[in-house]
């Protein structure tokens, strides 16, 4: 993963940034310190109508019915100008108590998109447990899709098409995986859960905190 405030590169077991000290303390000093409750699609900034509200819903049930290891997981907010995202999204996915997800599925195997209409920005976090089968350019490319929907407004569809690439990339690597399972479980240092996934990898099963941002 890349540090959240200085962007260089650290290893998901550390507890601290080597480079520039950054910990989840310094993110909750900056967003607050505590549980933040929330469910799975939660639009603070009212960028969705009712309508558009399902086809995200749908969108997102998608990737977690094929997935079922995983959850995806949309917030949209003003941050402020002072708001960093991927510090944001690092605290966010760490910090929240999603209502509508499993108590099995830790946060550890979440991906959250945010949005920031004000700044024109968006980013998206996922969980230590996917770092085998997500990088940061699979997830730029993702937010690349809607670029050019949210620079017209378009919300909704913009996080559609976002979702859907994001659904193929993991589909792709859950091939890869499934063909040669050990290559991905030697890409990151297994925690608790990582044999668990594996071997549901190797028997067939679908699987199905890395972060990038994109400004538009």
């Amino acid at each position: 993963m890349k540090c959240p405030r200085c962007v260089q590169k650290i290893h998901r077991a550390a507890s601290s940034c080597p480079h520039c000290g950054f910990t989840l303390a310094d993110a909750d000093a900056h967003f607050g310190e505590g549980e933040v409750r929330l469910r799975c699609l939660t639009d603070a900034a009212g960028l969705l109508r009712r309508g558009q509200r399902e086809q995200v819903e749908m969108a997102m049930e998608r990737i977690t019915r094929r997935f079922p290891q995983l959850f995806v997981a949309v917030y949209t907010g003003s941050l402020g100008e002072m708001a960093n995202m991927r510090q944001f999204g690092f605290w966010l996915l760490n910090r929240a108590a999603f209502e509508d997800v499993p108590a099995h599925k830790p946060n550890e195997a979440g991906i959250l998109l945010t949005i920031d209409a004000e700044s024109k920005s968006a980013s998206i976090t996922f969980g230590y447990l996917l770092d085998a089968f997500l990088e940061e350019s699979d997830t730029f490319e993702s937010l690349s899709r809607a670029h050019s929907y949210w620079l017209e407004g378009k919300y909704a569809a913009g996080i559609v098409r976002t979702l859907k690439h994001l659904d193929g990339v993991l589909a792709k690597r859950c091939r890869q995986a499934r063909r040669d399972p050990d290559r991905f479980g030697r890409k990151v240092l297994p925690p608790p859960n990582m044999g668990d996934l594996l071997r549901r990898i190797r028997a067939g099963h679908r699987l199905e905190s890395g972060e990038t941002e994109v400004r538009k």
